[in-house]
């Protein structure tokens, strides 16, 4: 009726799987032994290599059972032959597993490889990418200093063909006051003229407001109704009509009032 739970999963206490102890009898060797030196996770559970493995120890043991007795120099001799002949195999197969492994590091090689240029190419791209910004940057800003220019030559060419004779013209005063978009109303600031500077000059400067003589005599001026405030105290409701009845409104008022409390 009662459960436990710990702080590690399964697979954390799970061991390696238990191998019993044996006892060979003598003068036998089980084709088991002969695989004691692969382990769990080393060689087990068995894979192609391991099977292929195990084949060719299968093979070779067939092999030395059919290898002839040393007796006479004629059985010596094809012995000796059959032996070559193995190790020119075995040498073969070493080599063939030579070359399957260098291929194999040969594909992760070029995979390595690949990974290394797409990354150089992703850095290349962005570098570009960053040069081309800057580019762009550094274009608009002398495209906008281009427009400045063009500008203000255009308005000095504006200002030298009003008087391109070079006559001398009087200022004419009613005209500048007329037009509101004049120098009088709106003066510029490449003319040397900044409407920031002497702003205190547009504060309103009031004797009756900032000095404490204006104050009095500002006060004395106003009239009795304003300094002397007259409060008239609210008639009470009538709540009884003529016929000695409370009124409807009256009545919601004290429930509502009842409700309150």
């Amino acid at each position: 009726t009662l459960g436990t739970q710990t702080d590690y999963r399964d697979g954390e206490a799970q061991t390696d799987p238990y191998s019993p102890e044996y006892i060979a009898p003598c003068g036998s060797v089980p084709e088991l032994l002969t695989l004691a030196t692969l382990t769990w996770g080393r060689g087990l559970p068995a894979g192609l290599a391991e099977v292929e493995m195990i084949e060719r120890a299968r093979e070779k043991r067939a092999w030395e059972a059919t290898l002839p007795a040393m007796e006479d120099a004629l059985q010596i001799a094809k012995r000796r032959k059959m032996m070559d002949d193995m190790e020119r195999k075995e040498w073969a197969f070493r080599e063939q597993e030579i070359e399957k492994l260098q291929e194999i590091r040969l594909e992760v090689f070029k995979k390595m490889l690949r990974r290394r240029e797409e990354h150089q190419n992703e850095l290349n791209a962005k570098r570009l990418d960053d040069h081309w910004q800057n580019h762009q940057k550094a274009k608009a800003e002398k495209i906008k200093k281009i427009q400045h220019d063009y500008a203000l030559m255009l308005r000095k060419l504006i200002a030298k063909r009003k008087n391109i004779m070079g006559k001398l013209e009087r200022r004419d005063i009613i005209e500048e006051y007329t037009d509101f978009a004049s120098q009088t109303y709106a003066p510029l600031s490449r003319i040397g003229y900044f409407p920031d500077n002497h702003s205190e000059r547009y504060v309103v400067k009031n004797f009756y407001l900032n000095t404490f003589e204006g104050l009095c005599e500002l006060e004395a001026s106003l009239p009795d109704s304003v300094t002397q405030v007259k409060v008239k105290a609210p008639k009470p409701k009538n709540t009884i009509t003529k016929t000695g009845f409370i009124r409807r409104s009256a009545r919601l008022e004290m429930e509502l009032a009842q409700v309150h409390q």
